[in-house]
């Protein structure tokens, strides 16, 4: 049987750290009760959108004939990936990545001060974060990687509506997992797990996403 070394989970906790993009629809849990005579069992109603907390982009998310979550087999979400420490407060930019070993398939998870400052947890969303930037877009359907990771709520620069990065990354059939924590994972190469929660037709939905090694 197969054990791993190393086990991170990088996902956020809905409810408590996660934050919300502005205009998607916030988590809400509501705690119920089932009553059977003496006996009784807790349940909750849950509403939230589909990029609530740490959670995956389908191709279908910007480029309307892309493939939505159904169209996407559970081997597209377990990747090896390597986690990339990024300097760079402002954003991901290609001079951080010029020296990685990527490999053709990787995925790959940027590690910023959205992590080390605890930004992509304190649940409050903020305009200022690191981001991808389109730059890094074009290299990554270069090299032919197979997933971005990022650890804050968009790979997008807050007010950029053109949403170039989305564009370009889905456009390529480059998936994009969003609102990890990567403050504990020290860089390197892992096998990354995130295969979402199975919807019809989504653009996208919530994964409890780890790391192996």
């Amino acid at each position: 049987m197969k054990t791993f070394e190393e086990i991170y989970d990088i996902s956020v906790t809905l409810g408590s750290e996660s934050v919300s993009y502005p205009g998607d629809p916030p988590y809400v849990r509501e705690p119920l009760i089932l009553e059977f005579g003496d006996k009784r069992a807790a349940i909750s109603k849950v509403a939230m959108g589909t990029h609530s907390g740490t959670h995956v982009d389908t191709l279908y998310h910007f480029i309307p004939d892309g493939k939505n979550l159904d169209e996407l087999p559970v081997q597209d979400w377990i990747l090896p990936a390597q986690v990339i420490k990024i300097e760079d407060k402002e954003a991901v930019r290609p001079s951080e990545l010029v020296d990685i070993d990527i490999k053709p398939g990787d995925a790959l998870l940027f590690k910023t001060d959205n992590s080390m400052s605890g930004r992509c947890v304190n649940g409050v969303f903020s305009e200022s974060f690191v981001y991808v930037s389109p730059e890094v877009a074009d290299f990554c359907v270069e090299k032919k990687v197979s997933l971005v990771g990022i650890d804050y709520d968009t790979v997008e620069k807050y007010g950029d509506t053109d949403f170039p990065v989305h564009h370009r990354l889905l456009g390529n059939g480059i998936l994009i997992l969003e609102n990890i924590n990567l403050k504990d994972v020290p860089p390197g190469r892992y096998i990354l797990f995130c295969p979402p929660v199975k919807m019809k037709g989504a653009d996208g939905a919530p994964t409890r996403a780890v790391l192996v090694r």
